[in-house]
């Protein structure tokens, strides 16, 4: 698995040649690391405007770059919502895949830029991807071995297509993506509001100009337009009342009207779907990417490996500490947090190395090294595993007693595991509680408009917000892999979210996050999701289990451990109106007192999984 030779220090970013409807260019873009294929430096052949008919008569458009020479040659296909032109401008990895002999297609998908037909976010992309894929096998300058790359909505589509099965796809790197809707437009049944500014500042630009609507026409206007209008488009209750996104995005108002649960959403599923495609995979994420990435790497990459019956041969998992972006792969912070100088990667190299070990079948280093490779953050450094998670002890620390300002602490110790929805009777009498009230209307709110690892430490004085300290560590103590955190929760409403974020907490007070907003929250009325909406009675206390969280960090000596629970995250995600309503429909909104208890039939506690240290590089 050539990709983890390219774990080097980046290169600096080349802008691509000057494009025309044909243009014959020399390529002289240095690689900076050894080329498994052998590089081309005569001219490239660069297409533009080419049609790309799909099987119900809509014809979307693509660039095709293709080295001097008589080929054919293996192709790429690379597949976006941005604008393929800007994607040739703003990335080198066309042109360096043009060096190892690549010929490659960049295309709009269907409804952007010079492609027809009507945008509708990732519902066409599998067939779409399919017919694009297929397309390109068939040109007399392809030799009929096709891989996909891309990151974020292009690497989406590349799982989109594989799930068609298409003949010719031999290999892909869906990089910084999802596994589910579930965890992509909701998470655990809370509504992601960056799509908002998703729409407005990367793809209501163009629509506009499509259609001829008033409003930013591009991508520097939208964003330009977005402060003034930030609070408004946030704010707005009922979400589906946001009528700045009627005429550009009409299918937001859709997806707004139905609840995570909903067949509707199954066109993006990928879970349960991974025997669909043969393709060697190379899954890539961030621990600060934004939460679906790191979820959907690993939950993509183990559920192929069982597909394949357990064997790990020809897909394989890389996550950094990076935030979401091509560019951040090449980058040793995130956010406030410095990781060093072997934080950065190559991501050029790393996609091409996986191209030509499984699309050209060059194999110039033999031996297969373990297929899984993490950034331990705290620590600095990579590691290797066989499987994901790699082997851990499990440790669980109980939730003592908090109250808003006060933390409580976290005791290693264990107690009744609460199954997931379960429910017990409030009782009269004494009880070990922590309770904060809830404010629809004065949500917390994060203050960090950037992603990536902050100082969070201010976020203890909240009068709505629950802290649980562990004691300073006496020893460096790694956490890699999923954590649990399983809480006995009441509330005097009809519904509640529960957010549970983990912190890095320095002895100077500096308090990191250790992962994006949204793998740590469970809406309580999708406590057990395979049972649906399930209101809450007050009184009543539930089980309440979030299992998504996901990280590696050595916490050092001296450090503590930080798990902080609240009702809300805003602007990130949406308000729970704990009247039982959904925000998307409904303003009807209330306080709510919200309570987690701690007695012995009731130990909410923090599961993690600690890992051995010794050996660590």
């Amino acid at each position: 698995m050539e990709y983890l030779r390219s774990i080097l220090p980046p290169q600096r970013m080349h802008r691509s040649c000057t494009r025309g409807s044909l243009v014959v260019v020399g390529l002289a873009l240095s690689l900076g690391v050894a080329c498994s294929g052998t590089p081309v430096t005569d001219g490239t052949t660069h297409e533009v405007d080419v049609a790309v008919p799909m099987r119900d008569g809509v014809v979307l458009r693509a660039e095709v770059l293709r080295p001097g020479g008589p080929g054919p040659f293996p192709t790429l296909v690379y597949r976006t919502p941005y604008g393929a032109h800007a994607a040739i401008d703003d990335y080198t990895t066309f042109g360096r895949a043009v060096e190892r002999g690549y010929a490659v297609v960049v295309q709009d998908v269907r409804g952007r830029y010079r492609s027809d037909g009507e945008f509708r976010p990732y519902e066409h992309d599998g067939k779409d991807g399919y017919d694009t894929i297929e397309w390109a096998a068939a040109q007399p300058w392809s030799d009929g071995n096709i891989g996909t790359f891309g990151l974020s909505y292009p690497g989406a589509v590349q799982w989109l297509a594989a799930l068609e099965n298409p003949p010719h796809l031999k290999a892909m790197v869906p990089a910084m993506t999802f596994s589910t809707p579930q965890n992509f437009f909701y998470s655990g049944g809370v509504w992601d509001l960056s799509w908002a500014y998703w729409i407005w500042a990367n793809i209501a630009p163009d629509t506009r100009v499509r259609k001829n609507l008033p409003g930013p026409r591009t991508d520097e206007e939208a964003r330009a337009s977005w402060t003034p209008l930030q609070s408004r488009l946030q704010d707005t209750l009922p979400l589906v009342a946001l009528d700045a996104m009627q005429d550009v995005a009409p299918y937001y108002q859709d997806w707004l009207r139905h609840p995570p649960e909903d067949a509707f959403w199954d066109f993006a599923e990928l879970r349960g779907r991974y025997d669909r495609t043969n393709a060697a995979v190379l899954h890539l994420s961030g621990w600060h990417d934004d939460n679906y990435g790191p979820e959907g790497a690993t939950t993509n990459f183990t559920g192929l490996v069982r597909a394949r019956g357990g064997r790990p041969d020809r897909t394989a998992l890389l996550i950094g500490p990076w935030v979401h972006g091509v560019g951040a792969t090449a980058r040793t912070q995130s956010g406030e947090r410095e990781f060093g100088p072997e934080a950065a990667i190559d991501y050029d190299a790393v996609v091409l190395d996986w191209m030509d070990r499984h699309v050209r079948a060059v194999v110039p280093h033999p031996g297969d090294p373990l297929p899984v490779r993490y950034f331990v953050m705290g620590a600095n450094t990579w590691k290797t595993a066989a499987a994901w998670p790699p082997p851990s002890r499990r440790v669980t620390y109980q939730l003592t007693s908090a109250a808003p300002g006060l933390p409580g602490s976290l005791v290693v110790g264990t107690g009744p595991v609460p199954r997931a929805g379960a429910r017990t009777r409030l009782e009269a009498g004494p009880a070990l509680i922590s309770q904060f009230v809830s404010d629809p209307d004065n949500p917390v709110r994060n203050p960090f408009e950037e992603a990536g690892a902050h100082d969070y430490r201010s976020l203890v004085k909240r009068a709505d917000v629950l802290t649980f300290d562990s004691a300073p560590l006496d020893r460096n103590t790694e956490v890699t892999g999923p954590i649990v955190a399983e809480l006995f929760v009441s509330c005097d409403c009809r519904d509640t979210d529960i957010w549970a974020r983990l912190y890095d907490v320095a002895p100077d007070g500096t308090a990191y996050n250790l992962m994006s907003p949204g793998l740590d929250v469970v809406r309580a009325s999708y406590r057990d999701p395979a049972k649906g909406r399930r209101l809450l009675e007050p009184g009543t206390i539930y089980a309440v289990r979030l299992d998504s969280l996901i990280t590696s960090n050595v916490f050092m000596r001296g450090h503590r451990i930080r798990l902080q629970i609240s009702a809300s995250f805003f602007p990130n995600f949406s308000r729970n109106l704990h009247t039982g309503d959904l925000e998307t429909i409904s303003a009807r909104r209330q306080k709510a007192t919200i309570r987690v208890h701690h007695d012995r039939t009731h130990a909410s506690q923090l599961v993690l999984p600690l890992v051995d240290t010794k050996g660590t590089k």
